[in-house]
């Protein structure tokens, strides 16, 4: 751990305080700038525009992926013929590499070509494609469905799992009580629910704030970077643009949001255990 992740991140760390270019990458003339890097990065307007959109990226798709995950976990909860190899089947778009799933959702949102414009076509729901790739907003929608379509089947796993926990006692009992549906729900399974709840939300901020394959392979950030994310203006300015330490920074940016949401992950989960 030290070896592959710790000295990568410290000599990232150090880099990111330096001026190292493609210019001056082979005579290591490279000089310590200080926050240099830091202060050019939120001057930029790409950049703010970066950051803002992962937010708007990782809020929605925590919205979808834990509302929809949430209903498919109390629809499996219950038994009836078939549910172990359906839910199985729904894991398996969790279980793809996420470089296929680029390449498959990339193919079935083209605007002409693609499968998606040909069903709402054929149902009368749009007379014209709609531009999936093309304009910005479509493209944002379009990273937003394919990564929660990675992302619900985790959603399912982990609620299901915690749901399994609470004791049936407790149901039949608030039956006996009168209690109907709605009610066992919020007052039961909500509040049994809420370390699973909050280790579901907090691990899935993790992951999509620093989602970078599926973006790169279906958008690239575009178009006119309006898919851009923090993980590929960093990759951006590092691999494409040669400009080493200030694609350093950007990462250093992304890995201090992780951290404070870790930081408030930890900090929730032991205020839980004291109560």
């Amino acid at each position: 751990m030290l070896a592959l992740v710790g000295y990568p991140m410290v000599y990232n760390i150090i880099l990111s305080l330096q001026d190292l270019t493609v210019m001056n990458f082979r005579d290591q003339s490279q000089q310590f700038i200080g926050l240099e890097n830091y202060r050019m990065l939120f001057g930029d307007p790409a950049f703010v525009q970066s950051m803002g959109q992962t937010f708007v990226f990782t809020i929605a798709c925590l919205i979808f992926q834990f509302t929809i995950g949430f209903f498919l976990a109390l629809f499996f909860s219950q038994k009836f013929p078939m549910s172990g190899p359906i839910r199985g089947a729904i894991i398996i778009g969790y279980m793809m590499p996420m470089s296929v799933t680029g390449l498959i959702w990339n193919n079935m949102m083209q605007t002409e070509t693609g499968i998606f414009n040909q069903i709402l076509s054929s149902i009368g729901l749009i007379s014209t494609p709609i531009p999936w790739l093309i304009d910005g907003t479509w493209a944002m929608v379009a990273v937003i469905i394919a990564n929660c379509w990675v992302g619900i089947p985790f959603n399912m796993l982990l609620l299901t799992a915690g749901m399994s926990n609470i004791p049936k006692e407790v149901y039949e009992s608030a039956s006996i009580d009168g209690a109907n549906y709605f009610q066992r729900l919020f007052l039961i399974t909500f509040p049994l629910l809420r370390s699973a709840i909050m280790a579901v939300l907090m691990l899935g901020f993790i992951y999509t704030f620093k989602i970078f394959d599926l973006i790169i392979i279906m958008t690239r950030g575009g178009p006119l970077n309006f898919t851009q994310v923090l993980s590929t203006f960093s990759y951006r300015l590092a691999f494409t643009e040669y400009r080493f330490s200030a694609g350093s920074a950007g990462a250093v940016i992304l890995f201090m949001c992780l951290m404070l949401i870790g930081a408030l992950y930890l900090w929730l989960i032991r205020k839980e255990e004291a109560n």
